[in-house]
């Protein structure tokens, strides 16, 4: 079997393919893979990393706001689209997949558009509860559409194909008890709190969980805290802890720029705090974490907005939109839950009844039909 995957610009669109590609790769070890994507996005680093073989098509998108330098970016999008076809179809014509599948991101459009035209079984797959706009214009070409949730139909034309096959979450996760992962991280039993915005960090996170520490070690209540500062926290968030007199690792604080153990520090915790990208979200759902949601507000299409809803009206999250985070309102928020644990047990409840169990099933089900009928 060859597999054409494109998708791109993000880990939320990237990792799902590389997902994509191993559930195949389970299924039919001798599969043959080739992904498509943008030279100057993070696909460019991370499919080679995984072992994939990678061809570039120069995409990137419309700027909405008219300004000069927004002028010459269009026309330079203008330009890039004008050649992303002749080269598409160059990419599928020299390795003849016998299935194309895109994750979303702008260099999905013109792959996976060329493949349908060539008669190549397509497919599809949405990470958010707000469909990007690729995959929205995708959805009347392909063969078939993945959702990661049910939510998410009502956006695309009514008469799709589509399959609710969850998002696939890292194996690793799950190898760990809380109990282990507590011993591991040098913390006793007592309530956990994990809280990150990410790779690059989240100011919004970052400023309230730096009060949220100084409130709780102030107190000298019985919780321990993981936090993840990010790049854009790192010339300020270890001097704030300085100024509060809170070390950056104890015997209940660990505090870093980045969590390298996220499966670790996932499987200890008894409650998140962190944005809304997808991923996160299937990852909470799956090992069956309460949590606190931030949406990103920047984010296309406020999606993360829409994912974090899924959450919230489910009972298994608390979302609070950005422009309404206040530092007593945080606080307030987690000592009722540190003071209720049966609350904390029926969140955990019903964001384990919202995990799909059987994504790698339904994903490889999907394409196990497109590819039989070929």
């Amino acid at each position: 079997m060859k597999v054409l995957l494109a998708g791109g610009g993000t880990g939320g669109h990237i990792n799902p393919a590389l997902a994509i590609a191993g559930i195949i790769r389970d299924h039919v070890p001798d599969a043959e893979f080739l992904f498509a994507g943008t030279p100057n996005h993070m696909e460019a680093k991370l499919v080679p990393q995984a072992g994939y073989r990678i061809e570039f098509i120069k995409v990137e998108g419309f700027q909405r706001k008219i300004n000069l330098e927004n002028i010459g970016r269009n026309a330079k999008a203008l330009w890039y689209l004008a050649g992303s076809g002749p080269r598409a179809k160059k990419i599928i014509r020299d390795f003849a997949p016998d299935i194309a599948i895109g994750t979303g991101g702008y260099v999905a459009g013109p792959v996976i558009r060329m493949a349908a035209r060539m008669g190549i079984p397509t497919a599809i797959h949405e990470q958010n509860a707000y469909p990007g706009i690729t995959n929205k214009l995708l959805a009347k070409d392909v063969d078939h559409v993945m959702l990661t949730v049910e939510d998410a139909r009502k956006y695309f034309d009514e008469n799709i194909r589509y399959t609710v096959t969850g998002l696939p979450v890292r194996k690793e996760l799950f190898l760990k008890s809380k109990e282990d992962a507590r011993r591991e991280l040098g913390f006793d039993d007592a309530f956990t709190i994990l809280s990150f915005g990410g790779s690059l960090g989240a100011g919004c996170i970052n400023d309230t969980m730096a009060e949220v520490l100084k409130w709780h070690t102030g107190k000298k209540l019985q919780i321990n805290h993981i936090h993840g500062y990010g790049g854009m926290g790192k010339d300020t968030f270890p001097q704030k802890m300085q100024e509060y007199g809170i070390p950056m690792k104890s015997s209940r604080i660990r505090i870093s720029e980045y969590i390298n153990d996220m499966d670790v520090c996932m499987a200890a915790a008894d409650l998140v705090v962190c944005r809304s990208g997808a991923n996160a979200l299937a990852e909470l759902e799956a090992m069956g974490k309460p949590s606190i949601l931030i949406p990103s507000p920047i984010v296309a299409g406020n999606h993360q907005y829409h994912n974090a809803m899924v959450l919230g009206n489910a009972g298994a999250a608390q979302v609070i939109e950005q422009k309404n985070v206040t530092t007593q309102d945080m606080i307030d928020r987690i000592e009722k839950l540190y003071n209720d644990r049966n609350r904390i047990i029926s969140m955990a409840v019903a964001a384990s009844n919202l995990a799909v169990r059987d994504t790698e099933d339904r994903i490889w089900g999907v394409i196990e039909k497109l590819t039989k009928k070929a």
